[in-house]
């Protein structure tokens, strides 16, 4: 479908799913627990440093046959630590 509109898949890279070949990465993406159904992604583009099993990651695309292929670029990391609730500090 063409008219398809791109959605932003979140959740975490699945361990064993990363594969690179040339300029195309390949890996699965489960829900943000590391759990459920793995998403195959096929993603060209610019990889962040901070890519690896395990860690959050947003892509934007489209699912075409069961596959979420990603827009070019698009792949972006999260850094776990941004998005922890911080302890609260007591003024004394």
């Amino acid at each position: 479908m063409s008219s398809q509109r791109s959605i932003d898949l979140t959740g975490k890279v699945a361990a064993g799913s990363v594969q690179r070949s040339g300029d195309t990465l390949r890996f699965g993406v489960r829900d943000r627990n590391g759990r459920g159904p793995m998403v195959p992604v096929v993603y060209t583009g610019v990889v962040p440093d901070p890519f690896r099993v395990g860690r959050e990651v947003i892509v934007t695309g489209k699912l075409t046959n069961g596959t979420f292929v990603g827009e070019r670029d698009s792949l972006v990391t999260k850094c776990p630590s941004k998005f922890q609730t911080k302890p609260a500090t007591s003024k004394t």
